[in-house]
């Protein structure tokens, strides 16, 4: 958790405390600063917007923040849903510091599966365990690398291909070689029946150096010591959503400014904006 993709995810936990903490909270999580605080890479990073000096103008803690709250309450809206429709199983891909499990009131029969690496698992599972936290639903975790036979580790653990389900890949893609982003969505698609639903995030810009000056980047690198350029895989992307519409998903691309008009809260279009390539795609597969 010290460092590279480890430290983006207490980063956004730390993100998810402030909104946590705000009057106005879209999303609480009442978990995420304690990951912050536990981790010494990131002991003295905020956990209310309070405690930033300039407050909401401040690019990383402020406008970034907010990104990643309002994108908790979407997903989680978005899951939800889901669960109360079709899906029981719910399997969280490069979970991270993820506490929905925890925080979420599924249904009775819901299962969520966690997958992640075993170091990041292991330093959530200690802190979890250390403030006495109980899923409200079963939850299983998967301690596996994306890149090794993660979908064989889902099958032992219980996955059931021929029931409908919901996954998620939130702030997991552009971190990954294109040939692993098309590995992983062929996967899904072979372990997915029809009623299940997919939410993933993925950026289309061209070139990510043109916003290499953006304030969100800046402050990141500057505040707190994540370059996040050069954590960014910088292949040409594939077109994900346009795969799953080809193989009869229905898909939905969205920008997260339409959620903020949304909502009444969030990040809204800037100049040099770091956020312009972002889009939130939500897929449903039909039954057939």
């Amino acid at each position: 958790m010290a460092g590279g993709v480890g430290l983006t995810a207490l980063l956004v936990a730390a993100a998810r405390a402030i909104e946590t903490h705000r009057h106005d909270s879209l999303a609480r999580d009442v978990f995420a600063e304690h990951f912050v605080l536990a981790a010494p890479a990131c002991a003295d990073w905020p956990t209310r917007i309070q405690q930033v000096p300039d407050g909401d103008a401040n690019p990383l803690w402020g406008r970034f923040a907010r990104y990643f709250g309002l994108r908790t309450r979407v997903l989680d809206d978005f899951l939800l849903r889901s669960v109360r429709a079709d899906a029981r199983q719910v399997v969280l891909l490069g979970a991270g510091l993820d506490s929905r499990a925890f925080r979420l009131d599924w249904p009775a029969d819901c299962v969520i599966f966690e997958v992640d690496r075993a170091g990041v698992l292991a330093f959530k599972h200690e802190v979890l365990d250390g403030l006495s936290a109980v899923p409200k639903a079963m939850r299983i975790p998967v301690p596996i690398d994306l890149r090794a036979d993660w979908s064989g580790a889902l099958a032992a653990v219980g996955f059931d291909p021929a029931a409908p389900s919901v996954w998620l890949a939130e702030g997991l893609l552009f971190y990954l070689p294109s040939t692993t982003e098309t590995q992983l969505m062929d996967t899904v698609d072979r372990l997915c029946t029809g009623g299940s639903a997919l939410a993933f995030e993925v950026k289309l810009d061209k070139d990510l150096l043109e916003y290499r000056d953006s304030p969100l980047y800046t402050a990141t690198t500057q505040q707190i010591g994540i370059d996040l350029l050069t954590l960014f895989n910088r292949e040409p992307r594939p077109d994900s959503a346009g795969s799953l519409t080809g193989r009869g998903w229905s898909t939905a691309v969205h920008t997260p400014f339409e959620f903020t008009r949304h909502h009444g809260r969030g990040p809204l279009p800037e100049a040099n904006d770091a956020l312009a390539g972002n889009r939130w795609v939500f897929a449903n597969k039909p039954r057939s």
